[in-house]
């Protein structure tokens, strides 16, 4: 039985059909069985070809890859779709619509990478893993899922961090890493935070420049505190987020009084600018045991390393769990190497944040009750 994963490739341009489809059918895990000009085309070719997996250009003549999109899922709900699109103001815009419909996730097109070589390694490298995890069909699922701890370091060896239990410390900041299926999860944890949160939140979601601004635009647009990507400079102040911008690392530093956001571009960490560990690092150093590092749905393991320095610090650890993440990669990690305080479902996240901020406050007596009490 044939056990490779089915492909339909969508796009307008003959050049990106053929490229897709030769540097995808090289894989011996993968085949495509179709391509198609536009959404019409793809529409009638899908129960024809019965693929495992649609790539979805989103700018398209005659049919849009939005609405073709919307027509899929109202037919096929559980087909996975990635959309493949260009890195600017409307492809961003267009593909952060197609993960709110239904899109598994997304790849920007190859731009300004140096070559035809550079482009094939960056669909072998950035569609491909994708691919096999939503396949359904991937082997190799370490991509995708925690391995089990006894592939991690072993009790009393050397790479065997010792970690200070939490401290009843109250919280400073809360620091947030996510990657696949992230824009979505952020959208749903982000309106429970009240107006009156306390403390800053730092985030880390793995997108591409562009990206990341107009994620903070809609978070904005549907939370209670102010939202914005982090900017050199910036200080850190309670009730705001800041999202880490594309292709830069964002870390947090304190400046006399003042804690401030800084960027770099220093080589990427698990293939990833921005980081997770790079900014959980900084907040760890900065905030000590007064963070609380959250760790949502994700490919890989970024964030692992950066959680071990939380908790050195003494600060704690939350994730999402296996259930409600797309892919439970980067929470599985953390949860399996024994670093989260908790493992929760989405839904819960935002309420456990925001009791844990709580609890660390001083509350404010009551006039009556400073009356009993002289």
């Amino acid at each position: 039985m044939d056990s490779r994963i089915r492909i339909l490739v969508v796009d307008d341009s003959v050049v990106v059909r053929r490229m897709l489809s030769n540097t995808l059918s090289a894989d011996p895990q993968l085949e495509v069985v179709g391509a198609a000009a536009n959404g019409n085309i793809a529409l009638a070719r899908i129960p024809q070809l019965n693929p495992d997996m649609v790539i979805l250009d989103v700018e398209m003549p005659e049919l849009d890859g939005l609405e073709t999109l919307k027509r899929i899922r109202q037919t096929h709900l559980s087909l996975p779709v990635i959309m493949f699109s260009t890195l600017t103001q409307r492809g961003a815009a267009a593909t952060l619509d197609a993960l709110s419909l239904g899109a598994s996730d997304y790849v920007t097109k190859p731009a300004n990478v140096g070559g035809v070589q550079e482009a094939l390694e960056h669909i072998r490298t950035e569609l491909i893993p994708k691919v096999k995890i939503f396949g359904h069909k991937a082997t190799d699922r370490e991509l995708m899922t925690a391995p089990p701890l006894a592939k991690l370091a072993p009790s009393g060896s050397k790479n065997t961090t010792v970690l200070r239990r939490p401290t009843a410390a109250r919280v400073e900041v809360v620091a947030i890493g996510v990657s696949t299926g992230g824009p979505n999860a952020l959208n749903e944890l982000f309106p429970t935070f009240p107006a009156d949160f306390s403390v800053p939140i730092v985030v880390v979601q793995h997108m591409p420049p562009v990206f990341t601004k107009l994620l903070a635009d809609r978070l904005k647009a549907k939370s209670q505190i102010q939202v914005e990507e982090g900017a050199p400079g910036r200080a850190v102040e309670p009730g705001r987020a800041f999202i880490a911008p594309g292709n830069y690392h964002m870390i947090v530093q304190k400046e006399d009084r003042t804690v401030r956001i800084r960027t770099n571009q220093e080589p990427p960490e698990n293939s990833c600018r921005p980081a997770v560990d790079v900014l959980f690092r900084s907040v760890a150093q900065t905030y000590g045991a007064g963070v609380l590092g959250v760790v949502m749905t994700g490919m890989g393991q970024d964030g692992l390393r950066g959680c071990e320095q939380i908790r050195k610090a003494g600060g704690q650890v939350i994730v999402q769990d296996e259930a409600t993440s797309v892919v439970w990669g980067m929470p599985g990690f953390v949860a399996t190497a024994g670093l989260a305080d908790k493992v929760l479902p989405l839904n819960e996240l935002g309420s456990e944040i925001v009791r844990k901020v709580r609890a660390g406050q001083t509350p404010v007596a009551s006039p009556s009750t400073l009356a009993r009490q002289t």
